[in-house]
């Protein structure tokens, strides 16, 4: 199941209909090989549920249930900020979930202020961000107004904590949802927040796969520790590359919990290009050498760090400088003198 309909599956309550699935990409064909192979189950007359999929009511979908509610009451509102970045289906650790967000013009509004709290019966507080015009990059789907991905991060990144807003950042590159490029030009139509913005949009990267990833690289470059290299480590397990970052001048490999992994915008990897990486890691992990392919050194120390263990930076500050060091200790090398003078034996 494709990112758009897990998000519709969800709104609707675990369950989907023939429509949603054509709106999110399916076409009939393979709506109707889904249903017989197993893949999907008819629940009812025109509602459909993924066979593998365990409905969890959790924050994320009780929110974007909310979401669809508002909206359906205000067709004119355009969903923005983590509302938008739900529907988009970016990652919402460390959002506040507990307000929809919509933008609206002032005569929407009926209010000059820039920002317009209000009680949904049923539905908890929307929030309501008054901006006339409404701004660029506004999109529909499926019948609802929401502004783009690239313009959904650059309000979180504006509003929402430095950590939680890169996550969506990096989610959204790793998707190809938007780009670098993009981002920037989003963030200059913000009316505020816009240096904020920027800031997340400088770590961001599309080579971290998970919110783990994303809160390690982070914690490292706060402090100045080295970028990690782009590519797999020598000697590691296919399995293994999405949770480690390899530091080729320290020679060492940071494993970590590849904790809340992101989604791809397509609905499978592609075989050849997961194919041609596969090959690429294990001709490193097994010392082949390939055309303009860079030899690093062998690893030389280890660092795991768990999920609980990103909640205390300066402790994952410390471990991985101190195998830093240790790595050094181990590789260096030690250059005979020919002018010292020889120790003399203890009597």
């Amino acid at each position: 199941m494709n990112p758009r309909l897990s998000v519709m599956t969800a709104i609707r309550g675990g369950v989907f209909t023939r429509a949603d699935a054509r709106a999110c990409g399916y076409p009939d064909p393979d709506i109707d090989a889904l249903l017989a192979t197993g893949g999907w189950r008819r629940i009812r007359p025109g509602r459909y549920a993924a066979f593998r999929e365990l409905a969890v009511v959790t924050d994320e979908t009780l929110h974007l249930r909310r979401t669809f509610h508002v909206l359906r009451r205000h067709p004119g509102a355009t969903v923005s900020h983590q509302s938008a970045a739900a529907l988009h289906a970016l990652p919402l650790w460390g959002l506040d979930l507990s307000t929809v967000h919509l933008t609206v013009g002032s005569r929407a509004a009926s209010a000059t202020t820039a920002e317009v709290v209000e009680r949904e019966p049923g539905h908890g507080e929307v929030l309501r961000h008054v901006r006339d015009p409404v701004g660029p990059g506004v999109l529909v789907w499926n019948t609802l107004r929401l502004v783009s991905p690239s313009r959904a991060v650059v309000e979180v990144a504006a509003t929402c904590p430095p950590a939680a807003a890169l996550a969506v950042a990096d989610a959204a590159l790793y998707a190809g949802l938007t780009t670098t490029t993009a981002l920037r030009r989003a963030a200059d139509h913000l009316p505020d927040g816009v240096d904020r913005a920027h800031r997340v949009i400088a770590h961001a990267t599309g080579e971290s796969a998970s919110v783990a990833e994303s809160r390690l690289r982070l914690i490292l470059a706060d402090v100045g520790l080295p970028k990690p290299s782009s590519l797999p480590p020598p000697g590691v397990d296919a399995d293994q590359l999405a949770c480690s970052l390899w530091f080729p001048a320290e020679r060492t490999v940071v494993e970590f919990e590849a904790h809340r992994p992101y989604r791809t915008a397509a609905d499978d990897e592609s075989p050849t290009a997961l194919t041609a990486y596969l090959a690429e890691a294990a001709d490193r992990a097994f010392g082949v050498p390939r055309p303009g392919l860079p030899v690093d050194p062998s690893p030389a120390g280890y660092c795991w760090i768990s999920w609980a263990e990103l909640d205390d930076p300066p402790g994952v500050v410390d471990r991985v400088r101190g195998t830093f060091a240790q790595a050094v200790r181990a590789t260096a090398v030690r250059a005979l003198d020919p002018g010292r003078r020889a120790r003399r034996p203890a009597r």
